[in-house]
Order: C-alpha cells, then structure tokens, then sequence
C-alpha cells in the first residue's frame, strides 16, 4: 500500500509523529513516503495512486494548515483515503468530517494506524467514517527518517557567538500525568503518559547525530514527568556524545521539586528549559491548575540558572480574568528578571 504521511507543521523541527509511524507502516509492508509542509510542497509528495494520506496534527497550527491543505490533497489524489491523527483530531472530529476526512484517530495512534491499513487492505467496499481515540500502549520501534527532509532544512540553534548547531528532535514520553486546564493534552490522555523506550530513544538520537545533529530538542510534554526514565537517557547521551546540547520541556513544579536533577541536566548539555508558566497572578495560576505560584516561577528561575541553564518561559498573556494591573505585573516580571 502506498502511503503519505503529512505534517503541516511542528515549530520547525522533524517529526517523531511521522517517522514513528513511518517505520511501524513499513514493517506491515507499506511504502511509506512522508512530506513535511513547512519544508515541501503537496504536489512533490502526492501522487493519483496515493492510497492513504494520513496528516499529523500535533498543535493547532497544524490543524489549522491541515483544514487548508485539504482540498488540495483531495485534487492530487483523488483515490486515497484520509486520515487525519495526533492530539488535535478528536478535538476537531466533526470538523474533519464534514471535509471529507474518513479516519480520525487519537492518543497513542500508531496502532490506529496499522488498523486502518489493515482494514484498507482487505477492501470491503465503502469504508464508515471511524473516530477513535485510544490509550493503547504502543510497541515502539526506532524512528524511520529516511523520507523526511534532511536536520538541515529544519530550523537551527543560534548561539550566543553566532554560530549554529542543528538541530534534531526527540521524544521519550508522550502524554502527561497533569491536569493543567489550559492544556491540550488533557483532555485526551487525562492524567496517562507512556514511556519511550530508552534504547528506541538513543538509537533514534545515534541515527540524528549520525545525520548531523549537534543539538537535540525534546519534545516530550513534560521532560520529568518520568524523571529517572529522563536522567537515564542524557546520561547515556552525554556518554556517546559529550558534545551534544539539548533542551527539554519541564514544569515549574518539577523544577522546584527536583533542583539536584536540574543541575545533572546542566552537566550533561542542556542549554535552556521551556516552561509554561502562564501567568505571575497567583489567583489565574489556581484557575488554570498549574500546580505552581509566583514564589515558585521565581525560585525555579534561580534553580535554573545556578544550574548554568536558560529558563523559556511561555505565558497566556491573556485570560478572561487579566486584569491591567496584573497585566503590567507581567511586563515588569519580564524586564526586571531578563527575560
């Protein structure tokens, strides 16, 4: 079966959503093309004898590229069947519908996938529009990249000299065992993660190196949801490749409970930490469940950068509750702390 796996778009940087699959399809047998948006265009990836086109919307940028790009999939192959996979599909299940999208799978969608090709294969006529979100552990395998553009298309870390490292990406878990109200990822996995296997993930950063990678970025929601899982796995990366630099995604209240971790991450390469702090008003920080206060934002900040660390916070500048006076506390806490 030929396949073409979509991504619209990932903030610049090489998919785990679609090389994941992308090996699991092409040990069941597939040829397995993938095409990334932000570097390719559809008409150099698609094909009339396309069977399926499966799109990867991981963030709601993607979704909303994924709505355009539609019809133009539906021009260049006509025959295939549509999928659409990854955290925003069930979210946007009636949507897809009505556009002709005939599969929408999420969670852990590897194995809706495989379903779905077997399903294909054995053409039983006009297949029923299928939703299906499922919390299914899956067997991973390492990453196949062959098909996607080369670390150097993508997006590059510039250093405070000028010079640049190229960058790949990993994950080591997906899901989040948090509630935070604000988060996509809640409402799908509610409370679940899974584990990357730590071999799958070295070898996948050995392959990356390989390819030219001088910095890998993780993508994991949170990097310490399974904090030993994450400290064995840049260890053994610091051991093979002591020059790589990484960065990783870690809540505020991770940072805070687990300072004597964030300094071995310091050791080991990381270059900076995103956090989603969201708001410095204590009373928006309990509506939107984020396990962590101002006091805390400002303790974590110190952590990190003792530990020889940037800290990337991100912010919901704006919520139905800002107010201007909490709004210009923001602004203050930015300039005041260098952020």
């Amino acid at each position: 079966m030929k396949i073409t796996l979509v991504n619209p778009y990932e903030l610049g940087r090489q998919p785990f959503g679609l090389a994941q699959p992308a090996a699991l399809l092409t040990r069941a047998g597939c040829q397995v093309n993938c095409c990334d948006l932000s570097i390719q265009t559809l008409e150099s990836c698609l094909s009339v004898d396309t069977e399926l086109v499966a799109i990867y919307v991981a963030m709601h940028t993607a979704t909303r590229i994924a709505v355009e790009a539609l019809p133009k999939i539906k021009q260049l192959s006509p025959r295939a069947s549509l999928c659409v996979y990854g955290l925003y599909a069930p979210m946007n299940t009636e949507l897809f519908r009505s556009m002709g999208v005939d599969t929408v799978i999420g969670g852990e969608f590897e194995n809706g996938l495989l379903a779905l090709v077997d399903q294909l294969r054995k053409k039983t006529g006009q297949q029923p529009f299928t939703s299906v979100t499922s919390l299914e552990k899956i067997a991973f395998v390492v990453p196949d990249r062959s098909t996607l553009p080369p670390l150097s298309k993508y997006a590059s870390l510039i250093m405070p000299d000028g010079t640049t490292r190229t960058v790949g990406f990993a994950e080591t878990t997906r899901g989040c065992k948090y509630f935070c109200r604000h988060c996509p990822v809640v409402p799908v996995y509610r409370g679940k993660f899974f584990v990357v296997p730590a071999d799958v993930v070295l070898a996948d950063i050995d392959n990356q190196v390989n390819a030219g990678a001088t910095h890998i970025s993780f993508g994991d929601p949170d990097f310490f949801n399974g904090p030993g899982h994450a400290l064995r796995i840049v260890r053994a990366m610091h051991a093979r490749h002591p020059a790589l630099t990484y960065d990783a995604t870690i809540k505020i209240e991770h940072i805070v409970k687990y300072p004597d971790e964030i300094r071995e991450l310091g050791q080991t390469g990381c270059l900076f930490i995103l956090s989603a702090v969201e708001s410095v008003d204590d009373a928006v920080l309990g509506l939107l469940d984020k396990g962590h206060t101002r006091d805390d934002f400002i303790n974590a900040l110190h952590i990190v950068q003792d530990a020889g660390i940037a800290l990337a916070p991100t912010f919901v500048a704006f919520t139905p509750w800002t107010r201007l006076e909490s709004y210009i506390a923001l602004l203050k806490d930015i300039y005041e702390f260098q952020l």
